[in-house]
């Protein structure tokens, strides 16, 4: 299986070099278990970690699996590693799924480089909690959803286009538990017509038909010049005249939502944010499934007394990746 794209940006702004990934550390306490010696498989711990049957896996992917959750650090950005964390920080409600991150991964014939990327953009370089500007942000989902997902996008970008289907089904199959925030960013000097789209959708949801038009730009991606974006309003019903008045009076505010990325370090599209945390992980419905199921537990755990005793986490149940059985009702969505 193939997971989908990171969620980095894949349409990106014009800027300097790349940023370094971060060197992953693990403290001195870890790497004496195994008497300093980095890598040596020999040195692998393989106790078993509850909830988590690596037995049907061929012994390779075993392998793989002890070293990275030895190797990876804290996803909560202690001084330890994953197993650590795992095991006896039960402060740290990300670890059991982090250690379901690798294990899906493995089991999803992604390579060591590839678990250690998405495990980085996950948990190493992302932890930063950002507030972002949701005021009279376009939306979809339940307005008390414990999660809430804002997705920095352009219009014009084709990565953005890949994605939408992804978001559609998470927000159909996660309903009342997650609410989607857009965004504009459209990245002018590669998709020249992308800021036009951005004015028309904003012109379009002054007459209730936000979602039609987001929905009609992408399905035409490719025909997006201002004739395009006319033709598309009128098709939904929209008063022209009026729509070309709003069209102008938008430019401000796509201009305020571009600078609401930049404030929170928007590099490119689409870029994602979970709880305010920036989502760096596969762009696919049952990875952001399980991520949405993480920052739920987060968000209980912290809003609960803390319990009595050190016992290791539980390990997550699987996100479940398949469709529901019976079509759900529609989201509730702003206008």
């Amino acid at each position: 299986m193939t997971v989908g794209l990171l969620a980095g940006a894949s349409c990106k702004k014009d800027s300097g070099s790349p940023k370094a990934n971060p060197q992953d550390v693990v403290a001195a306490a870890d790497k004496a278990k195994d008497g300093g010696t980095a890598g040596a498989s020999a040195n692998v711990d393989r106790t078993p970690i509850p909830g988590f049957d690596v037995a049907k896996l061929e012994p390779a992917k075993q392998d793989l699996f002890y070293k990275l959750v030895g190797e990876l650090p804290s996803p909560c950005g202690k001084a330890h590693s994953l197993r650590t964390s795992f095991a006896s920080d039960g402060s740290c409600k990300r670890a059991p799924f982090a250690v379901r991150l690798v294990h899906d991964l493995i089991v999803d014939e992604q390579t060591a480089d590839t678990v250690r990327e998405i495990y980085d953009g996950r948990y190493v370089k992302n932890g930063k909690v950002w507030t972002i500007n949701l005021v009279d942000a376009p939306s979809v989902g339940s307005a008390d959803a414990p999660v809430t997902l804002v997705e920095f996008f352009d219009y014009g970008c084709p990565a953005c286009v890949g994605l939408k289907p992804v978001l559609d089904r998470v927000v159909a199959e996660n309903q009342g538990r997650l609410r989607v925030y857009y965004k504009m960013f459209p990245l002018v000097t590669k998709h020249p017509d992308s800021f036009g789209c951005a004015q028309a959708a904003f012109a379009a949801r002054a007459q209730g038909k936000f979602h039609e038009m987001h929905d009609l730009i992408f399905e035409k991606f490719g025909n997006q010049k201002k004739d395009d974006l006319r033709r598309y309003a009128g098709g939904l019903g929209l008063d022209l005249a009026r729509f070309d008045a709003d069209y102008a009076a938008a430019e401000p505010r796509v201009k305020a939502d571009m600078k609401d990325g930049a404030d929170v370090e928007v590099e490119g599209t689409p870029s994602l944010f979970l709880n305010g945390r920036v989502y760096g992980g596969p762009v696919d419905p049952k990875y952001l499934a399980a991520a949405i199921d993480e920052e739920i537990a987060v968000k209980a755990a912290a809003e609960a007394p803390a319990p009595a005793g050190g016992a290791a986490p539980a390990a997550p149940a699987p996100a479940g990746g398949a469709a529901p059985a019976a079509p759900a009702p529609a989201p509730a969505a702003t206008k």
